[in-house]
């Protein structure tokens, strides 16, 4: 499995990282220490392939699907921000998938990530338990992440930190993410009582989708991969975008 760059050689091409799952091999531990309960308590889990983002969805990447650009701090390379999840799951995707339709990896489709994809990737992936970082990628937030301590209260240009062991930028802080699943604070409960969970994804609608990471706007605690927080799928705010997830339709 390789790294996927879309829009090739266009001024709009991004870049899809190849994460390698577990299923052949040990469970990770998802979950662990944050400033919330929620985050607890750790279960095993096991993930398929897939591919995260290199960065979180630029405004330049929105406004060639969309047409337009609702973000608070303008910039072509900054995080797209204002995006409810209703607006990026509703719109913004089909029109991206069919935008890209036969030059995907086949029987692929852009998603968001599950919480435990973003996590697994946010953790560094198979190098997760030989590296266990504080933040995604270090143990000290300004190498990684825009914050509240950092960011002079705006999000700043993607890619401009250090990334994780997998490549990824901008896992903890600059933007919140949003996931595909539902919010439960019991949902790590019930999967711990399952053993190890594969590809797990909370479907039970709940209080709202789930976000990960942190933001510009965000003290150090809440930029942890485990934090989780979440809001209704129709909030817009200008702290809140996301990142692009490729696998197959069939995980």
């Amino acid at each position: 499995m390789e790294n996927h760059i879309q829009f090739k050689n266009t001024p709009h091409q991004f870049s899809m990282i190849a994460i390698e799952g577990n299923m052949d091999g040990e469970p990770f531990e998802m979950g662990g220490e944050s400033g919330y309960d929620d985050s607890k308590p750790i279960h095993k889990v096991k993930l398929s392939d897939y591919w995260l983002g290199e960065y979180p969805v630029t405004q330049a990447l929105w406004e060639v699907v969309m047409g337009s650009n609702p973000s608070n701090f303008k910039g072509a390379n900054r995080p797209v921000e204002r995006v409810a999840w209703n607006d990026i799951v509703h719109d913004f995707l089909p029109k991206l998938n069919k935008m890209t339709e036969g030059v995907r990896p086949t029987g692929t489709e852009y998603r968001l990530p599950t919480e435990a994809q973003w996590e697994y990737g946010a953790i560094g992936g198979k190098y997760w338990a030989k590296h266990t970082f504080e933040y995604s990628g270090s143990d000290k937030l300004d190498e990684v992440g825009w914050y509240s301590e950092n960011s002079h209260g705006e999000t700043k240009p993607v890619g401009l930190k250090t990334p994780n062991l997998l490549g990824l930028y901008d896992m903890s802080g600059n933007v919140w993410e949003w996931c595909e699943d539902w919010f439960d604070s019991d949902y790590y409960k019930n999967c711990q009582q399952r053993g190890i969970v594969e590809n797990p994804y909370n479907r039970t609608e709940g209080s709202g989708r789930v976000q990960r990471g942190g933001s510009w706007f965000s003290h150090a605690e809440d930029c942890r991969p485990a934090d989780r927080f979440y809001d209704t799928p129709t909030f817009r705010f200008f702290n809140i975008g996301f990142r692009l997830a490729l696998f197959f339709s069939s995980v």
